[in-house]
């Protein structure tokens, strides 16, 4: 008897329909054939002892499985409900009307009881696109994939639990979601808040033009400053998720397997802070069996690299091409896969080795050159794709010690989001560009336009103080989002001087 079940396929962050046909006949062997890796290939040992637990078992005959298309690597464990249902139903053991309703995935223990899987939200997007009534998974995946509306989620702990479904003796349970309930409660659910963070009011402005422009920023200053500390609170004054923002994202982390167990939705911009010892491939993604990197998990929210100048010089280089592009590609010989990789990149590093360049009260002990040498480290392309340089000093003893409540991030956050609000507009008719950042240097003589007097400022400026020519464009990508901030249509010489401030590592004399 041939009978077919049906699963899914990750690849990217995309689902890809796979048919699993079950065929018995006369004879006696076990044949698993469609491109499976070895966990694929082991499921038989899997599916055997959770079916004897559960007093059922693999006909003693040739059974044949095939996961078409034969074309396509079948990866992972999470085929063993799909292959022990289709074995069970061509067999005679359960009842096989039915079955092509509902698409079934899940990793079989050997007493039958189902462990979680990855990629659950693409799998019940694509349940839903092919047409499937229902979605058999895991009762550790049924919350995630439940947020996909129109399709039947049934979450089950064991293999009897699908048995006694299909030969009509129990009804499974359907996991029914409110998606505007969970995707809302969350949506400022933050651990950290600027108004934790004592002084350092000038360091919480710079940041807020970041969170408002969508700029790349990177923290500069000696040890204890506050840089990470800092860092951290950025996510709590960016706009919140979109419900489609937080779809997208999720399906990152589902695929990645990063996805809380206890939540269906990724509803807050993520941070990821990489150590410095990553590898190159951590960071963007890829393996033998591609998976996304960080900056991926942190598409939407913020890659922060602390001690900036320890990262391996080829893991920050080929960040580069992610960073303009806003997506990654991995290509191997047989397929490529792309991820998503919108980011803001937000980095920490001291001045020196010994930390103590430009304090205001300890020496610097670092030799001559030495100093120059450590911001050599960061190359001249990775600098030019961040707007913002700030120097960071060490907040006094008598700011350490207020009592006062510093601004609360959501204060922040509102200001932000109506600076978003002038950008939505006026990049409405630019698809692809929603913040001052993402600016071409055609937009840019569009919308960052100064007068004469700002013109001799920002000469004076680059002569003055010796910044490079890549300076320019970024002055006026900052000093537009701080007009934008101010709710000022045109950018005065006030924006202008503040954005020329935020260029420290440009200036001729950093560092000599």
């Amino acid at each position: 008897m041939l009978v077919k079940t049906y699963g899914c396929a990750i690849y990217g962050i995309t689902a890809i329909p796979i048919t699993v046909e079950v065929s018995i006949e006369s004879g006696v062997n076990f044949l698993l054939v469609g491109l499976p890796d070895s966990a694929v290939k082991e499921s038989q040992q899997r599916i055997d002892s959770a079916l004897k637990y559960n007093n059922y078992r693999i006909p003693g005959k040739k059974v044949v499985i095939n996961m078409a298309p034969a074309d396509i690597k079948k990866e992972g464990s999470a085929y063993d409900l799909t292959i022990a249902v289709g074995i069970l139903a061509a067999s005679g053991q359960i009842k096989a009307e039915g079955i092509e309703d509902y698409l079934i995935m899940g990793e079989l223990s050997l007493d039958g009881s189902l462990q979680p899987i990855k990629g659950v939200l693409p799998i019940a997007i694509e349940a839903r696109d092919k047409g499937f009534k229902g979605l058999i998974v895991p009762a550790q995946n049924a919350k995630e994939a439940a947020i996909v509306s129109e399709l039947e989620v049934y979450g089950v702990e064991q293999i009897i639990e699908v048995i006694d479904f299909f030969n009509g003796k129990c009804q499974l349970e359907r996991t029914i979601i409110d998606i505007d309930q969970e995707f809302s409660q969350g949506l400022s659910d933050y651990e950290f808040d600027f108004s934790d963070v004592k002084g350092q009011e000038n360091i919480k402005r710079s940041l807020e033009i970041a969170a408002a422009g969508g700029h790349n920023a990177i923290l500069i200053g000696p040890p204890g400053s506050g840089k990470t500390m800092l860092a951290k609170r950025l996510p709590s004054i960016l706009p919140p998720l979109t419900l489609d923002e937080s779809l997208e994202t999720t399906k990152i982390h589902s695929v990645a397997g990063k996805l809380m167990r206890s939540s269906s939705l990724v509803s807050v911009r993520p941070f990821r802070s990489p150590h410095h010892t990553i590898s190159d491939v951590a960071l963007v993604g890829g393996g033998s069996n591609p998976q996304p990197g960080e900056i991926s998990l942190a598409h939407n929210g913020v890659l922060f690299l602390d001690e900036l100048p320890e990262f391996k010089r080829q893991v920050l280089e080929v960040m580069r091409q992610p960073l303009e592009d806003r997506k990654v590609t991995i290509s191997r010989s047989k397929f490529t896969v792309d991820y998503p990789a919108s980011f803001m990149f937000v980095a920490a590093m001291n001045p020196c080795p010994c930390g103590y360049y430009n304090h205001p009260d300890t020496d610097c002990t670092c030799l001559p050159g030495v100093v120059q040498k450590y911001i050599n480290k960061i190359s001249g392309p990775l600098l030019d794709r961040i707007d913002i340089h700030v120097e960071v000093v060490p907040v006094n003893f008598n700011e350490l010690t207020s009592k006062a409540e510093g601004e609360k991030s959501s204060v922040v956050r509102q200001r932000v989001v109506m600076a978003r609000k002038i950008q939505e507009y006026r990049f409405a008719n630019n698809p692809g560009v929603y913040a001052n950042a993402q600016m071409s240097s055609k937009d840019i003589r569009k919308y960052c336009q100064i007068s004469e007097a700002g013109t001799a400022l920002l000469k004076i400026a680059m002569e003055k103080l010796g910044l490079s020519a890549r300076a320019y464009d970024r002055i006026l990508k900052v000093s537009r989002t701080i007009a934008d901030l101010a709710g000022s249509k045109d950018i005065s010489l006030e924006h202008l001087s503040e954005a020329i401030h935020y260029r420290s590592l440009d200036r001729d004399n950093w560092g000599k």
